[in-house]
């Protein structure tokens, strides 16, 4: 595979698509006129913010020692020698300028709220990993997801297309925000002991094992219980549609219980992304066909 497109991380942008795929049905559903140009900007905007954190994440990661040859997750530009840090780290910099280009259109539109969310969305881009307050040296990594990978996508577009914000809305993004964050807690809980080394502390290397084990059952099963709200709104497709994923994430759970850290978490972080994308793919088609 060409390095740069392995510095991309394409397995990990379905994060970025997933929430305004489930913003725009959200919004195409409403009494407001739907905007396609908005949810296109959005999109494009979302994909290079979330490529730039992955540069920035594969440079700075090995600089600070969190990946070296000892990695057994997936293969890092940067710690491999395919692509030097500096290269990376200008590339994850364009992606943010770019980021910002699609975002300006959106700030005319929405004015100071989404100014606010894009300069939110662009600092954190560097600084889940960089700066003097890295969150993912923190153990604030999986705020962040939830944040920016569920609320400030679902419920910032949705505000740039009715100017008012849902309990759909934030339910719909607390979803895909709290699936998506299964991700992130399982690939640290397969990386701990490197992380500790490096002084990453993340929540694994915090609090231990089991409470990212129940961490990850917590989010799933949030994920799926909130589905209730919409049975409770007489939404019945988009409360029975995502059902169907259930079993696959029941799977998801089963494994990192039974299964120690190690290089059979890459399965289970496939099976989790999988969950997340078609999870977000079965609401969509439940909103989009509201009866």
């Amino acid at each position: 595979m060409n390095p740069w497109l392995l510095a991309l991380r394409p397995k990990t942008l379905s994060a970025a698509v997933v929430p305004i795929v489930v913003g725009s049905a959200l919004a195409f559903q409403s009494q407001h006129p739907f905007v396609l140009w908005v949810s296109v900007c959005a999109l494009l905007a979302s994909l290079f913010i979330q490529v730039g954190t992955n540069l920035f994440n594969d440079a700075i990661d090995y600089k600070k020692g969190a990946d070296t040859h000892e990695r057994i997750g997936p293969l890092r530009v940067t710690q491999s020698g395919l692509i030097k840090p500096k290269s990376v780290l200008l590339m994850a910099v364009a992606c943010l300028i770019v980021a910002a280009a699609f975002g300006f259109p959106l700030v005319m539109k929405g004015g100071f709220p989404i100014l606010v969310v894009g300069l939110a969305s662009l600092f954190l881009a560097y600084s889940y990993t960089g700066g003097p307050f890295p969150l993912a040296y923190l153990g604030l990594g999986d705020v962040f997801v939830v944040l920016f990978f569920g609320w400030i996508s679902v419920m910032g577009l949705f505000y740039l297309h009715t100017e008012v914000v849902s309990m759909a809305s934030f339910v719909a993004g607390t979803q895909v925000g709290l699936l998506a964050t299964v991700l992130i807690a399982i690939n640290n809980l397969r990386d701990f002991k490197q992380d500790e080394k490096a002084h990453k502390k993340t929540l694994a290397v915090r609090f231990g094992q089991q409470f990212v084990r129940l961490e990850i059952y917590g989010l799933n099963m949030g994920a799926f219980l909130l589905l209730i709200y919409w049975i409770a709104q007489q939404h019945w497709w988009a409360g029975i549609l995502p059902l169907l994923v259930l079993p696959l994430s029941l799977k998801v759970m089963k494994g990192v219980v039974e299964n120690e850290p190690g290089p059979i978490y890459n399965k289970f972080l496939a099976m989790a992304g999988a969950v997340h994308l078609l999870f977000g793919l079965l609401l969509t088609i439940g909103i989009a066909i509201k009866v």
